[in-house]
C-alpha cells in the first residue's frame, strides 16, 4: 500500500479544488481532516481529504492544503466554513487533531511521513503492509 500526501497549496484559491475533489469523488472519500498547529506564532490549519485506496496499485491519496488557513477554533473564517458545509453535504464528520508544524522538519516529505504515522496509529488509514 502506497499512501502519499498530494499538496494542492496552502488553502487560498486551491481550497476550491480540494472541495471539488471531495464532491466529485464522494464514493472514494474516506475522511475529511483538519490538522491544527502554530507556525511563526500564528494558529493555522491544514485541510485534507483521505481517499479510499485504488483497487489496482493499492495507492491511497491524501490531498492537502497545508497551513494556510487560520485555525477556525480561534479565528472563524469563510474557507473553513466552506469545508464544513461540504462535509455536512457529504455526510462526513471533520476529524480534527493538533500536530507539529511542518517548519520543524527539514523537508516536507518528512513532515508528511510524520502525519502518515499519526493517521496509521489512529486507524484513519491502513497500517503499513
Amino acid at each position: 500500500m502506497i499512501q502519499r500526501f498530494i499538496e494542492l497549496g496552502e488553502g487560498y484559491s486551491d481550497i476550491y479544488e480540494l472541495l471539488e475533489l471531495a464532491k466529485a469523488n464522494e464514493e472514494r472519500l474516506q475522511h475529511m481532516l483538519a490538522f491544527h498547529t502554530i507556525v511563526k506564532d500564528r494558529a493555522v490549519t491544514s485541510l485534507a481529504l483521505v481517499m479510499k485506496p485504488t483497487e489496482q496499485g493499492k495507492f491511497q491519496a491524501i490531498y492537502v492544503c497545508r497551513e494556510g488557513i487560520p485555525n477556525p477554533n480561534i479565528t472563524p473564517n469563510q474557507r473553513y466554513s466552506l469545508f464544513e458545509e461540504t462535509a455536512e453535504k457529504l455526510g462526513r464528520v471533520i476529524i480534527q487533531m493538533d500536530v507539529k508544524p511542518s517548519t520543524l522538519f527539514p523537508e516536507n516529505a518528512l513532515y508528511y511521513q510524520h502525519l502518515i504515522a499519526i493517521l496509521r496509529l489512529n486507524h484513519y488509514i491502513l497500517p503499513l503492509q
